[in-house]
């Protein structure tokens, strides 16, 4: 199974992320860096909001120490492609997306270490070095995200005709596509401990949907403060709900060895792509929609 995986998973979100290109173009990237506010706030939210918002919860939460750190974990690795995604399906600033999740990518190899060795000193009295391949890193985001969208766009330009027979039927591949990668990922073996764990600790769900739906609204209402208008500000609050979950357990079972960690991830993993639809919906459809930036 994890043989499968090892090669399901990039080429399942090459494909998702190729779907979304076709529906960009340089136009939109430009937007995106003429008017920098969206991907600096978004960033910043990710990168600061985010794990200050974990180390709050954790510090709350009447949990065993371990969960404690592994609320850090999940909190320190942001989004990737299901963000991407969910932007796209509820037509949010896609390029937007986009390029703070390939930011984002790199930035997290300096910042990982950091949060995560504050938290174990915190959490387990003791320090723990995290350390991530720039290499490693940088071949993973482009093989998956930079190189699959910019593939779309090149294909959307030069074969706009059969791009445009395709799009109608995009709404519905790429999240059958989606659900497939994410039963593999649920149902593997090796998480079969961390599902197991999660049935003897259900009162990590209370502080694993706060987390969902509290950095949501941070990233939602303080974009807005800074300027942001309606379609960012969600687009934020979806790039803020949704975690790199597959990141976060292979650092817990990879490189921390630390049993249980890994449960508050998975467990995040199984419901937050719904929940954070679901909210970011109500976002768009019920927020102020003000003047589009």
């Amino acid at each position: 199974m994890q043989s499968v995986l090892t090669y399901l998973i990039p080429f399942t979100i090459g494909i998702i992320m190729f779907g979304i290109g076709l529906n960009l173009s340089p136009t939109d990237f430009k937007r995106v860096f003429v008017r920098p506010k969206g991907i600096l706030f978004g960033l910043f939210g990710q990168l600061v909001l985010m794990p200050a918002f974990g180390f709050l919860v954790a510090f709350l939460a009447p949990i065993d120490p371990v969960f404690k750190l592994g609320i850090i974990l999940i909190t320190a690795c942001p989004g990737g492609t299901s963000s991407n995604l969910i932007t796209y399906l509820l037509q949010g600033r896609v390029a937007l997306s986009v390029s703070i999740t390939a930011f984002n990518s790199f930035l997290i190899i300096f910042t990982i270490p950091i949060i995560l060795e504050l938290g174990t000193y915190l959490f387990l009295g003791k320090n723990q070095d995290v350390s991530l391949s720039v290499y490693q890193t940088f071949y993973e985001i482009a093989i998956t995200v930079i190189i699959p969208v910019l593939s779309g766009m090149f294909f959307h330009h030069y074969f706009r005709r059969t791009t445009l027979s395709i799009m109608p039927y995009l709404r519905y591949i790429l999240p059958f596509l989606l659900l497939i990668m994410f039963s593999f990922v649920l149902f593997s073996e090796n998480q079969n401990e961390s599902t197991q764990s999660i049935n003897y600790n259900m009162e990590l769900l209370i502080p694993a949907l706060l987390i969902n739906v509290g950095v949501m609204l941070m990233g939602y209402y303080f974009s807005g403060w800074v300027g942001i208008k309606h379609t960012g500000k969600f687009t934020i609050a979806i790039e803020m709900g949704l975690q790199n979950t597959a990141l976060a357990i292979f650092i817990a079972t990879n490189l921390l060895h630390l049993e249980g960690l890994s449960t508050i991830a998975v467990l995040y993993g199984s419901f937050s792509f719904f929940t954070t639809f679901i909210f970011a919906y109500i976002m768009k459809r019920f927020g102020r929609k003000d003047e589009l930036e």
